[in-house]
């Protein structure tokens, strides 16, 4: 559908036509399968609804899947609303007519009617609100008024006239007419203390910007026949073609997906050329997205950036009123293979990505197996292993060592995945736990860990590294705790000045649980602490503490204590953590972590 309606506009409003009709007749499926197209509907179609501005399909396709998802919900709010309609509407009904009259006097015409709040808005707005401790009675637009004019200057003429009559709340106004949003959306909205003191919202629009508003780009293609090319809308089908160029792309049909999705959901940022012109970018974007979103080349030559007049890292996460000026090579260089690395923060957008994953794939193919052979040697000496081909292939899951290296050096498989899955090499087969609490890495004989080639002697692990199995270590001789066992290349181990009592150890074959911190960074957005736990849930891990910190930016960062089994493990949780939405970074923290004491 996604690919079809990036050729022609009329495929997409059939198919979320067709998507309402369906949901409208779930009630014959089964149980499960009504649950799974319903969150499909509010995790795909009712998103691409509102990017596309088209609102009636929209709302109508929230409320439906919300009913399908969590039926007691909807209807304890569907209730709610109920119980107080006639009371809303007799209050919404006198506001209105007293605005009327008022219009009327300045020589205003137009139509003032009461606006409705869907179910599932409204329990996306109490959610909101009591994480913020507010009640019910403080979500404003319950009493919403909706005023259609004739033409933009009449909006701001009746905001004017809304103003005198009642006292406007500061902070409360948005001017989507000089500023639309990237939906096309257009209107002034204010929020008044009216009679009674009750908080009343008004949205003022032309009838022309109340349709478009309703039917998106089904209504604006409609009023563009005749009309020389409207800009906004252009860039909108550009966005609908650029879909059947990831499509192309991508090999993966899951791969796609996601890219898609990341596009729909990802929030706008607004930044300026040094000319002056506006950028529209998604949240999160660095200063390479702005460079591929002016032009491909000049994405691919960025070598820096300036923010604001000032020198940036390219990893720079953009804010609203941003100038920014990408600096370019002189050569033909292209782009680095780092930028494809999510844990660099090099690129944001899913747009800019493919169009860097796009320039390795049409690079000389000896040039992509040279650049992947040395990635691969990197690979190895950081995690100390010495494997023949047949050993790598069988790891790796290749039949073919030059297609290995041709993807790795291309950037279709990362250093990560590649890295993640040599690590194998070095596990042995692990027992299971049987019962009682996890047996924490601390002072004990019969650890596992063999010194010099002895097994059962007493070992601790070193809480200023924290190695786990699969991480290369050293020994060092303590005069009262037995071996200490550090991670090799630990700053502590360096400056220790009796080199004589480093000895060699390795992990040997005893299952244990080692305490390990990471630190996840992400856009904060509702669920987030749920898919975070359920992803760490989902590889068997054990979670010990989790500490959240919010910032200004709406960015969130959870430090998470777990125990795991050995590098091989975190290596699967960092993939699967990284593929949660809205999450922009996955670190390991080595910092000291407070051991317990086991029974």
């Amino acid at each position: 559908m996604l690919v079809a309606m990036a050729e022609d506009i009329r495929v997409v409003l059939i198919k979320l036509a067709d998507r309402l009709h369906n949901m409208r007749t779930l009630d014959v499926l089964p149980p499960e399968k009504r649950r799974r197209i319903a969150q499909e509907t509010l995790d795909i179609y009712s998103p691409l609804a509102h990017r596309l501005g088209i609102w009636e399909i929209k709302w109508r396709l929230d409320d439906l899947a919300f009913f399908y998802l969590d039926e007691d919900r909807y209807h304890e709010i569907s209730n709610m609303l109920a119980a107080k309609r006639e009371e809303r509407e007799t209050y919404v009904g006198q506001v209105a007519s007293r605005l009327r009259e008022a219009m009327k006097v300045s020589n205003l015409t137009g139509e003032v009617v009461g606006r409705p709040k869907s179910i599932y808005s409204t329990y996306r707005k109490m959610e909101r609100y009591a994480a913020q401790g507010k009640e019910l009675s403080d979500i404003y637009d319950l009493y919403a008024l909706r005023v259609l004019v004739d033409s933009k200057d009449d909006c701001y003429k009746t905001l004017g006239v809304i103003h005198q009559l009642w006292h406007p709340i500061p902070g409360q106004f948005d001017d989507y007419i000089a500023n639309p949003k990237e939906n096309m959306y257009q209107a002034l909205h204010t929020t008044v203390i009216c009679d009674g003191g009750s908080p009343l919202e008004v949205q003022i629009k032309t009838y022309e910007l109340h349709e478009i508003a309703e039917y998106g780009v089904a209504a604006h293609w409609r009023y563009k026949e005749g009309r020389a090319n409207d800009l906004r809308f252009e860039e909108k089908m550009t966005w609908l073609r650029q879909v059947l160029d990831w499509q192309r792309e991508m090999a993966a049909t899951d791969e796609f997906i996601e890219s898609v999705k990341q596009d729909i959901f990802q929030d706008q940022v607004f930044v300026y050329t040094p000319k002056g012109a506006i950028v529209e970018l998604t949240a999160g974007s660095t200063p390479i997205d702005f460079g591929y979103k002016i032009h491909t080349d000049l994405g691919h030559r960025c070598i820096g950036a300036k923010v604001n007049g000032r020198l940036v890292s390219l990893d720079t996460k953009l804010q609203n009123g941003d100038t920014v000026e990408v600096l370019a090579s002189k050569l033909d260089r292209g782009p680095s293979l780092d930028w494809l690395n999510p844990n660099r923060g090099y690129v944001g957008s899913a747009s800019a990505r493919q169009k860097v994953r796009l320039w390795f794939r049409r690079q000389a193919r000896s040039a992509n197996i040279q650049r992947g052979r040395e990635l691969l040697r990197r690979e190895l000496r950081r995690l100390n292993q010495r494997l023949d081909d047949a050993e790598v292939l069988s790891l790796c899951n290749y039949d073919n060592m030059e297609e290995l290296l041709a993807n790795l050096g291309s950037g279709g498989i990362t250093e990560t995945q590649v890295g993640y899955r040599l690590a194998q090499a070095r596990q042995e087969p692990l027992s299971p736990i049987v019962g009682g609490k996890p047996k924490l890495a601390l002072s004990s004989p019969g650890s596992g860990i063999s010194v010099l080639g002895v097994g059962d002697l007493l070992t601790r692990m070193a809480p200023c590294c924290n190695p786990i199995p699969g991480d290369s270590i050293t020994g060092f001789v303590t005069r009262a705790r037995g071996v200490t066992v550090h991670k090799q290349g630990c700053s502590n181990l360096a400056n220790e000045d009796e080199p004589e009592r480093i000895v060699h150890v390795d992990w040997g074959t005893t299952y244990e649980l080692y305490p390990v911190r990471i630190r996840v960074t992400a856009y904060d957005r509702v669920g987030l602490l749920r898919d975070v736990t359920s992803a760490v849930s989902a590889e068997d891990v054990n979670i010990a503490s989790v500490v959240t910190k919010e910032h200004p930016d709406g960015t969130v960062t959870m430090e998470l204590t777990i125990y795991t089994k050995n590098l091989e493990q975190l290596g699967r949780l960092f993939a699967k953590l990284e593929g949660v939405r809205s999450i922009i970074d996955v670190t390991r923290d080595r910092s000291t972590i407070p051991l317990l004491t086991p029974n």
